[in-house]
């Protein structure tokens, strides 16, 4: 089937989350649970948009063995990829939960690096892979040697294809992203105030800074805040959602589901209010699982109205 959404993961990984009694810097851990995870922003959207049944593709550049091991659980999942190989050996990112707090601890590899020609194949086929796409998904970093705007140059090659793009990156990567004004965003909150240069006090605050992005050509950003929920605002509305209570599991790609749970609302034509639920539902849902796992479009469906929804 052709792929209605696109992701692109410029620097996939390996993910391993190992969870421990209690995390101790400088002492021996013990690990009690080991789990191996297709990890980057990108894929962990392809893999909630699958769940939704979304005819969904994985892009990435991935290289050795790690590379073919990230393709292979991808494949398993029964989500076809595109893969363009690079030298040296794709990234494994540790993830390390403390069984006592649920505080999950990140150590990521910078990833495997690539050159000029690398680039200039990989935007060529991302262009030919396009027909028939409705959304493009971008997230994450960028891998070593990658120009710092080169999300800026696939942007701009999606918006002469008609196909619209969703940005989720940080630092320099989403500031020069912006400037091509993607069709939405996803920054969280501490992304956002990095970008303005200032701390946010308020929801107004957060979502008047939503608005400042509007004014750059994005129609649709997404803020997430953690436990304290998200923000979604267009031109017309900005709307406040607040997600249900959960025993948490891993927040690892729960601001995917939510980018996930956003392609998949302007696939079935939502409202914006009815965008804001969904995202907060699906983000609060995978927070509970444990590593990498993602929630099912059931889960959502189930916990839409436990979403507390206000209007700003």
């Amino acid at each position: 089937m052709k792929p209605n959404v696109i992701t692109v993961t410029m620097n996939p990984s390996l993910d391993k989350t190992v969870t421990v009694p209690h995390a101790a810097l400088g002492r021996l851990n013990r690990i009690q649970d080991v789990r191996t995870d297709a990890g980057g922003k990108g894929i962990n959207v392809a893999k909630v948009l699958k769940s939704f049944g979304v005819p969904v593709a994985a892009w990435a550049i991935a290289g050795g063995y790690q590379g073919r091991v990230i393709e292979e659980k991808l494949r398993a999942a029964d989500i076809p990829t595109e893969f363009m190989e690079a030298p040296g050996e794709s990234r494994t990112n540790l993830k390390v939960v403390d069984a006592e707090t649920l505080v999950t601890t990140e150590f990521n590899e910078p990833g495997i690096r690539v050159d000029a020609d690398l680039l200039q194949r990989f935007t060529a086929r991302f262009v030919e892979g396009l027909d028939g796409v409705s959304y493009a998904v971008l997230g994450g970093s960028l891998p070593p040697g990658a120009p710092p705007d080169y999300y800026r140059i696939l942007i701009e090659a999606a918006r002469t294809r008609g196909v619209q793009v969703l940005l989720d990156a940080d630092g320099e990567a989403f500031q020069r992203g912006i400037a091509a004004a993607p069709y939405a965003v996803k920054p969280n909150l501490h992304e956002l105030e990095s970008y303005l240069g200032e701390k946010l006090e308020s929801e107004e605050e957060v979502a008047a800074a939503a608005k400042l992005l509007i004014a750059k050509g994005v129609k649709l950003v997404q803020i997430s805040m953690g436990a304290e929920g998200s923000i979604l605002a267009d031109e017309s509305a900005a709307y406040r959602a607040r997600p249900f209570p959960i025993t948490p599991g891993s927040t690892v790609g729960a601001g995917d589901s939510m980018v996930a749970a956003m392609v998949h609302g302007l696939l079935q034509r939502l409202p914006l209010d009815g965008i804001a639920r969904l995202c907060s539902a699906a983000g609060t849902v995978t927070a509970s699982k444990p590593g990498t796992e993602v929630c099912t479009l059931e889960e959502v469906a189930g916990k839409l109205e436990l979403v507390g929804l206000s209007r700003l």
